[in-house]
């Protein structure tokens, strides 16, 4: 349950971080928005992401790896979708350069996370 915990509050720092640096970190409401966006993001990269990785495995092979980040571009993207659907405010990554550069920061934020804090292994 720990693990899980410091799943959901690293995904949201990340989240707020990458909406922070692009400009648009105030457009979710407080605390719980960023965590359920969190819970959001989390449920869509453990069940849809793998089954992504491995449909697109040649296309990753092909391109040295490259085509993670499309792959992470779109479960943000998938996302930002179904929190819109559960009515978030999510308008703060527009476009496919908005998308790709806030997945990059969420992957660098996520991973300086991960390092930093015990994951109860």
């Amino acid at each position: 349950m720990k693990k899980i915990l410091i799943s959901i509050f690293v995904n949201a720092v990340a989240l707020w971080a990458a909406a922070w640096i692009l400009g648009g970190g105030d457009m979710v409401d407080g605390v719980m928005g960023w965590i359920v966006l969190a819970i959001i993001f989390g449920l869509v990269n453990t069940f849809i992401k793998p089954i992504i990785k491995l449909f697109s495995l040649p296309l990753t092979v092909l391109t040295l790896g490259l085509f993670t980040l499309v792959i992470n571009d779109a479960m943000l993207a998938l996302t930002m979708l179904i929190a819109g659907m559960l009515h978030f405010e999510t308008g703060f990554f527009k476009g496919i350069w908005s998308i790709f550069l806030a997945a990059i920061i969420i992957s660098v934020v996520s991973a300086v996370l991960n390092w930093i804090l015990p994951d109860g292994d």
